[in-house]
């Protein structure tokens, strides 16, 4: 790559911040700051829309940025807390330091605010020359008494009209009840939940299952990896992180039995009862992977009947329907283009330019696959919100995952096109665990794009989300601050870091969580610089603390503390169970997949074996190990008896660590090399359920302020 000269580069790396690009980063590899290229640079700014191709467009490139800056009287966005200051900056032209604002507020209510200042009576707080004249900075001071919302401010100076969306928030999220403050849950992935009524993989009734069994002896909530929905066919991919939308539910997951209409058709039974869909089924159950295509088809194949029958005759449930259509008036656009997509058997980029562009005619799709999408994304919503409304009996209840991104191929890419950088993809600079970094295949969200629409996109996929679930977890906290990018051409070591408006999305989390009564948990593993971490304890969201991450090969402090506002773990589901981090199984696939040399293989397995000793010395001094210290079930008993015992609001248990399970769900970075996102649970629901051993397993909790019954 071109090093970047301090003479040419001046300019290009001014235009890069002002654009929030951070110009280098530092490389934990090689111990040194690593600063962007020329070639990296330009990319960037390419793929942020900025008028540049080569180092000769960056002056002109430059003015009009600054200008374009100063000139925005009112930022787009403007955040004001409940408990702190509230300002609203506005950047004048100096000529108007004397002029009158008219000032209207539109609640969200639908209430009207109005008001004018003299922007004479106010000090000049900072002042710079442009081209074209000086500009200065002035406050605004809304009337106190504003409730939380998202509220329209709009100003008039001179003739000139201006408009910003005013979010006020609360400083800090939705907490656990005080009955609740300290509770327990278990994890696994839905399609690996299966059971004997549903062996090819786990449904929403399974998922009930689960949670009434949880409830029954303790716990508060159960947590899986994202339900969103997902390509199934063609294209195909099943990675619950690549969603098609963050808008709609994964109809895979659906019930068969439960839904309305399947009493009433013959039809459907007929399906479900036959020979040949037995004969499926029973191939489905032999596999110990989910077979999302076969799995699928079979579904389908019911499903397809149940919309016939009710497009035909909807009867008593035509109201509910069209409750449905009002309350998610973008279903009937996202089944459009599932229709299209399974007409055309392509992703949308290869489309007819009008496709391309959002507008889709009546031969675009068929019909019946419009009304199919339609209707079973009506259905995943309604099975979805019972168990939703039973789990909020129940405790927090559901514990969903908000992944970072979707689909480059996906319906919110195409709807929402403007909002993403379709010319970069998300991921992570190279570390120690990661040492070829990641490259999450995901388009990134634009930063100014996003502000300009006032966040719709955003806030729309968090209210999907925080309806349902007592809990959610944000994959990947730090985006809220900043993300790393990787043009398109170039390696993942040359990526950069994107900056955003972190206040901006602090309130909208803290706000929606609020609304919805729903804890957030931020994903801050790995390298986290201290800012995010600060942030998310100013702002009350739960830190992720995990027990592997945790550990050191230092006897006199083996573990680092356990904070009191996190969810706590042994493990995620991109790491081996504890038994497979026992046996250095991990450190086995790193070195199978080349990352690492048998040198430094074997540095890590002796550094594994050094925190494990000391992990067994400090839980045998601080008596939670009371078995043999070499039986890793005895260890991990006992590591779940401190974790119960620490100041974790909450304390999750990956089920498949109470049968000594060694395999993960996910090999990071790995692809088609490993069978990820596919694995069933070793045993079904009515085997694991019923196993007394896994009962005295989860009653570590008990007697550590985390109630465990039988």
């Amino acid at each position: 790559m071109t090093p970047l000269p301090d003479a040419q580069g001046r300019e290009l790396r001014q235009l890069a911040r002002l654009h929030g690009v951070q110009i280098g980063y530092y490389d934990i590899i090689a111990r040194r700051l690593r600063r962007a290229s020329l070639e990296a640079l330009l990319a960037m700014l390419r793929a942020l829309e900025a008028p540049v191709e080569t180092l000769a467009d960056v002056p002109a490139a430059l003015r009009e940025r600054q200008q374009q800056l100063w000139r925005r009287v009112l930022e787009p966005v403007v955040v004001a807390w409940d408990l702190g200051p509230r300002r609203i900056p506005l950047r004048l032209p100096a000529a108007w330091a004397d002029r009158v604002v008219a000032c209207t507020l539109a609640l969200e209510s639908g209430e009207h605010w109005g008001w004018t200042v003299e922007l004479g009576s106010l000090p000049v707080e900072e002042g710079v020359a442009v081209e074209g004249g000086v500009h200065i900075v002035k406050s605004l001071t809304p009337p106190a008494g504003l409730p939380w919302g998202y509220h329209r401010l709009h100003l008039e100076i001179e003739g000139s009209r201006f408009e910003a969306l005013f979010i006020i928030a609360p400083l800090h999220a939705y907490g656990l009840p005080e009955g609740q403050a300290r509770t327990w849950g278990v994890f696994l992935p839905l399609y690996a939940l299966h059971s004997k009524r549903n062996p090819g993989g786990g449904d929403f009734s399974d998922l009930e299952s689960l949670l009434d069994w949880t409830v029954a002896r303790g716990g508060g909530l159960v947590g899986s990896l994202p339900l969103l929905a997902s390509f199934l066919d063609e294209p195909f991919s099943p990675s619950p992180y690549t969603p098609v939308s963050s808008l709609f539910w994964n109809e895979l997951y659906l019930d068969l039995a439960r839904i309305p209409e399947f009493e009433r058709s013959s039809r459907a039974q007929t399906v479900l009862g036959s020979a040949p869909f037995e004969r499926d089924l029973k191939a489905l159950a032999g596999s110990p992977l989910v077979d999302y295509r076969r799995l699928m088809a079979l579904k389908r194949k019911v499903l397809e009947e149940l919309a016939r029958g009710f497009f035909a005759d909807p009867g008593a449930r035509q109201a509910a329907f069209e409750r449905f259509l009002a309350a998610h008036p973008g279903a009937e656009d996202y089944a459009r283009f599932r229709a299209a997509v399974e007409k055309c058997r392509a992703p949308w980029p290869t489309w007819p330019e009008t496709q391309r562009r959002g507008i889709l005619g009546a031969g675009d799709y068929q019909e019946e696959s419009q009304r199919y999408h339609l209707y079973v994304q009506w259905q995943a919503e309604e099975q979805l919100q019972a168990l939703s409304e039973r789990a909020r009996q129940k405790g927090p209840g559901l514990y969903l995952d908000l992944p970072l991104g979707v689909h480059r191929d996906g319906y919110d890419v195409w709807r929402q096109g403007s909002v993403f950088a379709l010319r970069a993809s998300a991921g992570a600079p190279p570390d120690d665990f990661f040492v070829r970094g990641q490259n999450w295949g995901v388009p990134p969200l634009h930063p100014e794009r996003i502000r300009e629409q006032g966040y719709r996109y955003l806030i729309a996929t968090l209210r999907h989300h925080l309806r349902k679930a007592g809990v959610v977890r944000l994959d990947h906290i730090m985006a809220l601050h900043r993300l790393f990018w990787i043009p398109e051409g170039l390696e993942v070591k040359d990526g950069v870091y994107v900056r955003k408006r972190a206040d901006e999305f602090y309130a909208m989390l803290t706000l929606e969580s609020h609304r919805h009564r729903t804890v957030i948990v931020g994903e801050d593993l790995g390298t986290v610089p201290r800012y995010v971490r600060l942030a998310m304890t100013r702002h009350k969201l739960l830190r992720s603390y995990v027990l592997q991450f945790e550990l050191t090969p230092d006897p006199g402090r083996a573990i680092h503390p356990v904070p009191a506002g996190c969810l706590a773990s042994c493990n995620t589901h991109d790491t081996r169970p504890f038994q497979g981090f026992w046996d250095g199984l991990d450190i086995d696939d790193r070195l199978e997949l080349g990352l690492v040399d048998e040198a430094e293989a074997a540095r890590l397995r002796a550094d594994r074996r050094a925190r494990l000793e000391a992990l067994v010395s400090f839980l045998r001094r601080g008596d939670w190990l009371a078995g043999d210290p070499t039986d890793p079930a005895a260890v991990y008993k006992a590591c779940l008896s401190y974790l119960g015992a620490s100041p974790a609001q909450i304390v999750m248990v990956n089920l498949e660590d109470l049968w000594l399970e060694t395999e993960q769900q996910n090999t990071p970075g790995t692809l088609e090399k490993r069978p990820n996102w596919r694995r069933k649970a070793r045993y079904p629901f009515e085997e694991f359920s019923r196993s007394t051993h896994l009962l005295e397993t989860l009653r570590e909790l008990a007697g550590r302020g985390r109630q465990v019954i039988s």
